[in-house]
């Protein structure tokens, strides 16, 4: 059941993600899924891939339209786009503007939810649920149904109080320290930074999210003072990375809880899968099931224009466009038809091996 009496749909960012990130997507699932079952088989016509959907970006016009709500990124210039792949062996392959920093935004929540998750384990789970929402990422109306308890970590409200979890013991600098830093070593980069400017414009347009934060405050899903969880929240979604240092962040999710090239443990494989069902399900909002039927991957998207995916035990994907387009203009476009091989639907051989089949004796768990 839907709740929006009295409140307009907000863009739905996976369905708003301008067509140019949401079809390098779709191309690269696309192309992945013909018949590869190893890196090794997997990676010769990956480059090509690549440099085609670039390609075929530099010609499109359809750049849509920055996010203008908040005041920094509607100065971001449209006509950028990037795509960065990352192997199980290592290797990286780009194109487009891959070493231009752009503004992560709610992609963060994927870190910060992993963050909480080895903080609180399964306890995360009695402050913040797991269902898709089926509403705008800022819905206050299915909060007041909620009571209070967010459906779901990845919209604003769950992140919030995702982010709320981490500030247990530490002061605001600290907790936003910890996730920087987890950031840092999961994209084995150091350059990986906060702009202060997109944080302080957040904070001076973020009136709805201190709705939000105010609400859940009354039902005692915040724990910490109301500007000290804000405050945080704003600054993890000003992270800023480029394509490339985004693909190398999202590896421990695509790689059963490891950093594939030296073998280093991240999270639990268990972990890695739930996190990826999360982002499959909810990672996009109130677009994503139209995501999953076109692309077929775990992803989550940013206003900022990014998506991070996985192709589970493939590779780790990011692309970035800046524009974005209305869900209504988004969903009036005709999905395309899932590419088959042998009765699979596209984003089953990535599947393969990850998931249990029909005939295994794996249970879920928890």
């Amino acid at each position: 059941m839907t709740h929006r009496t009295g409140e307009k749909r907000v863009r739905s960012i996976a369905a708003a993600l301008r067509p140019a990130t949401l079809r390098a997507c779709e191309s690269y699932s696309r192309h992945a899924c013909k018949g590869r079952t190893g890196v090794s088989d997997f990676k010769p016509d990956l480059r090509q891939v690549v440099a085609d959907i670039a390609a075929d970006m530099a010609q499109r016009t359809d750049r849509g339209a920055v996010a203008s709500y908040i005041p920094e990124l509607a100065k971001v210039p449209l006509d950028q786009f990037a795509i960065a792949v990352t192997t199980a062996d290592g290797e990286m392959i780009c194109a487009g503007d891959f070493e231009t920093a752009f503004s992560i935004q709610s992609i963060s929540k994927v870190f910060t939810l992993t963050l909480a998750l080895g903080q609180l384990g399964d306890n995360l789970w009695n402050r913040v649920g797991r269902e898709p929402s089926g509403n705008a990422f800022n819905s206050i109306v299915q909060l007041e149904y909620e009571k209070g308890k967010p459906r779901n970590p990845f919209i604003n409200a769950g992140a919030i109080a995702v982010t709320d979890v981490l500030l247990s013991g530490h002061q605001p600098r600290e907790a936003l320290g910890s996730i920087l830093r987890f950031i840092r070593f999961v994209a084995d980069d150091e350059d990986v930074a906060i702009d202060e400017n997109v944080a302080r414009s957040e904070k001076e347009t973020g009136f709805l999210n201190t709705a939000l934060a105010n609400y859940m405050r009354a039902f005692k899903v915040l724990e910490h003072p109301v500007d000290h969880a804000l405050g945080v929240y704003f600054h993890h979604c000003a992270i800023t990375m480029t394509a490339r240092q985004l693909a190398m962040a999202g590896r421990y999710i695509a790689f059963g809880g490891k950093i594939p090239t030296t073998g280093r443990s991240v999270v639990t494989s268990e972990r890695a899968r739930r996190i990826a069902a999360l982002m499959l399900t909810c990672g996009h909002y109130d677009g994503s099931g139209d995501f999953a039927f076109r692309v077929g991957l775990p992803g989550k998207s940013g206003v900022g224009g990014g998506i991070l995916a996985v192709a589970p035990g493939k590779a780790s994907i990011a692309v970035w466009s800046p524009g974005l387009c209305s869900a209504r203009d988004e969903r009036s476009r005709r999905a395309p038809p899932l590419q088959k091989r042998k009765g699979r639907p596209i984003g089953r051989p990535f599947f393969k091996n990850w998931l249990p089949g029909p005939d295994s004796n794996q249970r879920p768990t928890g």
